[in-house]
């Protein structure tokens, strides 16, 4: 009986001390398991003393866990953070989930200090992290949904009412790293994110825009799907490679490079859209068409 009046009193301590922001921290790394300290001052705070102090405070409360790789040059990388016990058991009440294992938070940690594609998983989450800075600079702007790879990649996972049932029974299916819909004043767009580090052949990527194309025809909806390249390079390779397909209007492309460069965030005026004859456009101007975005969002 005292073990769990004790737990009582850390949950309740911990409830009462969360404020908004931290419960949409809670949730991010329920979903997307990881978030470094950068991405996290980043996407909500723009104050690195501030930000610091408050994982300090959600590290006591007991709701956040840390870890810091180890570079093989030496010298560490910077704390990463994901949920504790005591944080998962929060997020999962709130969304209504089945209660989390015991052991959970600690097997996802080791899960995730030990996937040989973190660097990967973190370099989709700083999309997201880019997009929901631009949100808190810019008013006007909202990043409205952040769903993760494992969300997209089960069986019907695609389909909806009135869709082409064989839908249903592909086994090529493509498989996004994220899907997100972005908000900027009345204009909203759906959006499939494929986060590319340059380690893959260009083959590749021509084969999983057929299969983009594919689920395309065999839905009421088309939501523009974003190549994010680390080069000018490798992205103008893409298009001549796309030259003569049918994917005009379905994939639009972004150099990490060029970002950079310009100082412009994934929201703004990165986007070639494929077939487009016309600068770069934001992201909240590619063509999509969903007549269920208000409901599906």
């Amino acid at each position: 009986m005292p073990i769990r009046t004790n737990y009582d009193q850390r949950l309740l301590r911990a409830q009462s001390s969360l404020t908004g922001r931290d419960l949409r921290l809670l949730s991010w790394l329920y979903d997307h398991g990881v978030l470094t300290t950068d991405q996290i001052n980043t996407a909500l705070y723009g104050s690195l003393t501030f930000c610091q102090r408050r994982l300090l405070k959600l590290l006591a409360l007991g709701v956040l866990a840390r870890f810091r790789p180890q570079r093989w040059e030496g010298g560490s990388y910077p704390y990463h953070y994901l949920l504790d016990q005591l944080g998962t058991e929060i997020v999962a009440a709130q969304r209504r989930d089945p209660f989390p294992r015991r052991d959970q938070a600690r097997q996802r940690r080791q899960h995730l200090t030990s996937r040989a594609n973190l660097p990967h998983l973190l370099a989709t989450n700083q999309f997201f992290v880019d997009l929901a800075a631009h949100e808190r600079t810019q008013p006007g702007s909202r990043l409205i949904q952040w769903r993760p790879a494992s969300a997209l990649q089960e069986r019907g996972a695609f389909f909806r009412t009135g869709d082409d049932p064989s839908l249903m029974l592909l086994t090529s299916l493509p498989r996004p790293d994220a899907h997100g819909v972005w908000a900027e004043h009345d204009r909203q767009v759906p959006f499939l994110l494929e986060m590319d580090l340059g380690t893959e052949a260009l083959p590749v990527l021509i084969d999983k825009i057929s299969n983009y194309a594919r689920l395309a025809d065999m839905t009421r909806w088309r939501w523009p799907v974003l190549f994010w390249l680390p080069s000018a390079r490798r992205e103008l390779n893409l298009h001549q490679q796309l030259a003569g397909t049918d994917v005009t209007d379905l994939v639009a492309t972004a150099a990490g490079e060029h970002a950079t460069a310009t100082g412009q965030s994934p929201a703004e005026n990165v986007w070639w859209l494929h077939g487009h004859h016309g600068p770069r456009l934001r992201l909240a101007d590619l063509p999509h068409h969903d007549h269920e975005i208000t409901e599906h969002t």
